[in-house]
């Protein structure tokens, strides 16, 4: 069994920055591309930002140059770094990862129970 442990959401004043963590563990033969996704109140979820295992960015057009994402493969970890907030950032942001388990076997997506940002005066 695979598990993805979010930490690191909060409230946040406009313009601030937050640091959201992302720790796959369990049985992991070898862990493909991960990523950040987020769902505000009303609107369909998105990827926020996505690495690959080689260290691949991309990035949403509207959190380019805000947000950061790296990972630390010797931890399982992906990381967001995001800076200067904005109120449209507001949602619950969840992580992502696709997971090998078993030798021979085949990648399954994996998911984050979700971790709420909230940005506000």
């Amino acid at each position: 069994q695979v598990q993805l442990g979010e930490s690191g959401g909060g409230l946040v004043q406009p313009g601030g920055s937050l640091r959201l963590s992302c720790a796959a563990s369990g049985s992991i033969f070898r862990l493909f591309a991960m990523a950040w996704y987020r769902q505000a109140p009303g609107k369909q979820r998105e990827l926020v930002a996505s690495i690959t295992s080689g260290g691949s960015t991309k990035y949403q057009d509207s959190v380019k140059g805000r947000f950061t994402i790296s990972r630390d493969n010797a931890k399982n970890t992906v990381y967001l770094q995001m800076n200067s907030l904005k109120p449209e950032d507001t949602a619950v942001y969840y992580c992502n990862a696709d997971v090998q388990q078993l030798a021979r076997g085949i990648p399954y997506t994996y998911w984050g129970q979700g971790t709420q940002v909230t940005v506000s005066s």
